[in-house]
């Protein structure tokens, strides 16, 4: 077990959904699951700067606590992983439970980034966490996303290239959440929990 399995901002261990510690390695191999669907330890490590050894860890402890699973594969030696497939809930999508174990572990992995700041070299002491509240339309809304995700795609192929990356690049969580600002039960005129009047 790593010092980063153990440490978290209140001194007790942060947790991977169930009995999993929280690791930036495994935070990475669960997104890089997430975009790309199946990977092996190899590939983890050339697209994430990992070694394989690293990865291959990491990926058995995820499947170990029922995060992953191995994928289909031929007789080959490569073990290619995946997602656990679950069965939503009756109504639920198929991702959600994905994405609150992703949600959890930005939340986990920006914890520890302030209860550490102090230690980073003097140039990675600051960050660019802001927040804003705009009036848009759908339509707008889904522009907007568009406009972060162009703006981040010059920087996109250096996850799959480390040469590409500059001296001094290190991996930085880029997370944006757009979502509508729903009113409170007792602003729109109904008891928690009641019909919404007509």
């Amino acid at each position: 077990m790593t010092g980063d399995d153990r440490n978290t901002s209140n001194g007790r261990t942060a947790r991977t959904g169930e009995g999993l510690p929280a690791h930036e390695v495994r935070t990475a191999l669960l997104g890089l699951l997430g975009e790309v669907g199946t990977v092996t330890a190899t590939e983890a490590a050339s697209r994430l700067g990992y070694s394989s050894g690293l990865c291959s860890f990491h990926l058995r402890q995820l499947a170990r606590h029922g995060h992953i699973e191995e994928a289909p594969h031929g007789q080959g030696r490569a073990r290619p992983w995946r997602l656990k497939r679950h069965t939503p809930a009756p109504g639920g999508a198929a991702g959600e439970e994905f994405g609150d174990l992703a949600r959890g572990l930005e939340d986990e992995s920006w914890q520890r980034w302030l209860a550490r700041r102090d230690g980073a070299p003097p140039q990675w002491r600051h960050d660019e966490a802001f927040s804003a509240v705009a009036y848009l339309t759908p339509e707008e809304m889904s522009r907007v996303a568009d406009a972060v995700r162009r703006a981040l795609a010059p920087y996109r192929d250096r996850e799959q290239r480390p040469l590409a990356r500059p001296d001094g690049a290190r991996p930085v969580a880029l997370i944006t959440r757009l979502f509508p600002l729903l009113p409170h039960p007792e602003e729109d005129g109904r008891p928690e929990g009641g019909p919404r009047p007509d």
